[in-house]
């Protein structure tokens, strides 16, 4: 009985011994394949370089008309006759629209009536007050009625004349909103008014670039959906105060504008002159890893493994990115002239990732592209 006890005891060991056995085994091929360094990441680069760029800044602005406006009735009454059409041009004091003044035309001949008589009245007691013959208490009593009823046919004529709805500025007209017969109360809008040449353009720039811009600055304007026109304009006031929640300045600026291409509520990009040239080093935009902590480029160079055996890898620095022109940044810190850049494969690289350049394909780096013919 103890013999097949000692031999049960002994099979159980050597069984357990050679699971243990196996399992080691098992764990030292999984720790050598953890172990298994990738190959070589495939990437392109470009060395960096040193070039002076134009000192500008671009920003995102509307255009706005100098003088806009909905013309509208002043006193309420009927659309008696429309003289406009819609989207003309017109000049400051045009007539666009007659309101119904039969009612005060009539009133008008009563009240001339009454201011004749009023005239007669007052010189024939201008005469007998000077023979003494009326009390003068009679002579200012006439002189009175003549005042008021001369001031009546003036208020008459301020009120036809109020019905006479005219084009306060010279301007180009929207879309009529009336139609003959129609009541106008005041208020009623009759057509949209708005001043094309000049024009203005609003836009904001950052507090810190607020003090480089002055008052007769120039700059240049672009829309996209007028490509190859480049409209030239000048800064005619800067806001007083910096807006509290976006840290900006609203800039104005005016511009000539002939032909009416631009109109108000369109979006365009401006481009500020500050003159002179700024040095700074170009990449292709690709080249740059954008994160909320900042911005970063990888650097090609030499680097050793934990063995003390060099190998071509990459280094993360991050960058100041300042302007883009066309497919290029420009990096005003934190990289220098000479200095080999991945451009292209950054998303599948870490700080000191070994890296294979191969620049056969390289990544879009034009300053001014132009869009493929489709």
């Amino acid at each position: 009985m103890l013999k097949r006890v000692g031999l049960t005891i002994v099979i159980a060991v050597l069984i357990i011994g050679g699971l243990g056995f196996v399992k080691y085994q098992q764990i030292e091929a999984a720790t050598k394949q953890m172990s298994f360094e990738p190959p070589p990441t495939a990437v392109t680069t470009i060395l960096a370089e040193k070039e002076n760029w134009p000192s500008t800044f671009k920003a995102i602005g509307s255009v706005a008309a100098v003088q806009g406006v909905i013309v509208s009735a002043d006193l309420p009454g009927i659309v008696d006759k429309i003289t406009f059409d819609s989207g003309r041009q017109v000049r400051e004091g045009e007539v666009l629209v007659h309101l119904d003044t039969r009612q005060e035309n009539a009133q008008l001949v009563a009240a001339e009536a009454q201011r004749d008589l009023a005239r007669l009245n007052y010189e024939r007691m201008k005469g007998l007050v000077e023979q003494g013959a009326i009390p003068r208490a009679d002579y200012d009593r006439a002189a009175a009625d003549k005042s008021a009823t001369e001031a009546k046919v003036g208020e008459i004529k301020a009120t036809i004349e109020r019905k006479t709805i005219r084009a306060p500025f010279t301007g180009v007209l929207g879309i009529r909103q009336v139609n003959l017969g129609q009541y106008l109360t005041g208020g009623n809008p009759v057509v949209p008014l708005q001043s094309l040449n000049p024009i203005y353009v609003n836009f904001s720039v950052p507090q810190q670039a607020a003090l480089q811009v002055k008052v007769g600055q120039v700059l240049s304007v672009t829309a996209s959906d007028m490509a190859g026109t480049v409209f030239e304009g000048k800064v005619t006031a800067i806001d007083s105060v910096v807006d509290e929640a976006t840290r900006n300045v609203r800039v104005q600026a005016t511009l000539s504008n002939q032909r009416g291409k631009l109109r108000p509520g369109m979006f365009v990009e401006t481009e500020l002159h500050f003159g002179g040239a700024q040095p700074v080093i170009t990449l292709p935009a690709s080249a740059i890893s954008y994160a909320p902590y900042g911005d970063s480029v990888f650097v090609v160079t030499d680097l050793k493994d934990p063995h003390g055996k060099t190998y071509r890898g990459v280094k993360q620095q991050f960058v100041k990115v300042d302007r883009s022109r066309g497919d290029q940044v420009s990096v005003v810190s934190g990289l220098n002239a000479g200095d080999e850049v991945v451009t292209s494969g950054t998303f599948k690289l870490r700080n000191g990732a070994a890296v294979q350049v191969n620049n056969k394909v390289q990544p879009s780096n034009n300053p001014a592209p132009k869009p493929e013919d489709s």
